[in-house]
């Protein structure tokens, strides 16, 4: 496997050596100071050039970065409609067990991109600065009151849906509203829960992957144990402890911003949904 250090003199070198790329910059987690390092980052590499056209056209350009297993042409794929005159890409498992994520980007496109980078590359003096290495721009924010409002509100109402469709035997419509409706709303208390704790300048990351850096291993082991087997019976466990949980980080968020917490709306809710996991399997009515 080619080391950082190859990997990034070949990424230099190919800038360095074709005049139709000006500028070079490395973005994503190898940009990021405060992400660790390890075998499965990828290199997300940007190329300013002048036009895209002959990058796209020229099938055998992108075979100088090695031998590869598979790719894919994101822009180029339906469901995401792309300006493909102003940027082009290719992302790329290599057969050495790296991977590049590549593209070719207009100047404008570039710049009105910038976020976190580390320029490599720069024949013209096009890029702002050498490097923007703060990740704050994923910092856990400060909610307003209507925001916690909305949040809560969002998981308790919720809840009826997963209950009738575990009655329902629809595992795959409560996998769905669990994990797209109501989980997001139990990680968004976290975030603020970790923000409050750390005066809101960190970053837990994408889906909060880096959650267990910033909680007690009692939170995070309840937060896993809302994940669970597509078995009703385990879901509806699941879903009791992500109810215990979001209660309780609830709570303790709502004090801590000095923010109402609807309490009536959480213990109703909860008591519904528990109504319903208990009805005979033969129900005629609901109460």
């Amino acid at each position: 496997m080619r080391s950082e250090k190859e990997m990034l003199d070949l990424i230099i070198d190919i800038a360095n050596n074709d005049v139709r790329i000006r500028a070079a910059y490395l973005e994503g987690s190898r940009a990021n100071p405060n992400v660790p390092k390890d075998l499965f980052q990828d290199y997300d590499v940007i190329y300013v050039v002048m036009e895209t056209k002959s990058f796209r056209e020229d099938k055998e350009w992108i075979n100088r970065f090695g031998k590869r297993l598979y790719m894919q042409y994101p822009e180029e794929n339906i469901y995401y409609p792309s300006d493909v005159e102003n940027c082009y890409g290719w992302l790329i498992q290599f057969a050495d067990g790296n991977r590049l994520d590549l593209h070719v980007c207009t100047l404008e496109y570039a710049l009105d991109s910038l976020e976190l980078y580390k320029t490599l590359v720069d024949k013209d003096n096009l890029m702002p600065a050498k490097q923007m290495l703060s990740d704050e721009r994923y910092w856990a924010r400060k909610p307003m009151p209507e925001q916690f409002r909305c949040t809560c509100n969002e998981f308790w109402w919720c809840l009826n849906n997963v209950a009738k469709g575990l009655r329902r035997e629809e595992i795959p419509y409560v996998m769905d509203m669990i994990n797209f409706q109501i989980r997001p709303m139990l990680r968004r208390l976290l975030e603020w829960k970790i923000g409050i704790e750390n005066n809101f300048s960190v970053s837990v990351g994408k889906s909060a992957k880096y959650m267990d850096k910033y909680i007690s291993k009692e939170i995070y082991q309840k937060y896993l144990r809302t994940y669970s087997l597509a078995q009703v019976n385990t879901i509806w466990d699941a879903v009791f402890n992500m109810c215990d949980l979001f209660g309780e980080i609830a709570i303790e968020v709502s004090e801590k911003l000095n923010f109402s917490y609807d309490l009536v709306e959480a213990d109703n809710s909860k008591s519904y949904f528990k109504h319903i996991r208990n009805l005979p399997p033969n129900a005629e009515k609901i109460y």
